[in-house]
């Protein structure tokens, strides 16, 4: 049925259980993931630019670093349960948008990812990424809390 999972993962717990479930589920399925981490953009007013620049490395070099410890312990935990995994990053200040982009450019057929759990104002100012990933998926999306 599903054979190809994709785990959107920014390094929190939260997201880490859900990449254990991920993971769980295509060990029993005989499917395989595909493990994403988005990264936001570099902030910087183009006035600044010649400082920009230089911070604009600084925090590249740190994120994809970041990124990588990231993916690197999911492909570790897909690992010790025998299932195939591949990664990547994308950069983009629009998570939900990379995440459901993924979907048709790593052939994936289902999502799985957690929830942080907003409530209040803050879910009502901020949203959620997990809701809009809802809105925008072409497969379904298994949500884990």
């Amino acid at each position: 049925m599903f054979k190809h999972l994709l785990l959107p993962v920014d390094g929190s717990e939260l997201s880490l259980r859900a990449v254990d479930r991920g993971i769980a589920l295509a060990a029993t399925l005989g499917a395989r993931i595909h493990a994403l981490h988005v990264l936001p953009p570099f902030a910087a007013a183009t006035y600044f630019a010649a400082i920009a620049q230089a911070d604009e490395t600084i925090y590249v070099e740190r994120a994809l670093a970041r990124a990588e410890c990231i993916l690197g312990e999911v492909r570790h935990r897909a690992q010790a349960a025998g299932v195939a995994c591949e990664s990547s990053h994308e950069i983009d200040g629009r998570p939900y948008c990379a995440i459901a982009a993924a979907v048709s450019k790593y052939h994936c057929d289902m999502i799985v990812m957690a929830t942080h759990g907003r409530h209040g104002i803050e879910k009502l100012l901020l949203g959620s990424v997990t809701q809009k990933v809802l809105l925008l998926a072409e497969v379904p999306v298994l949500v884990c809390h």
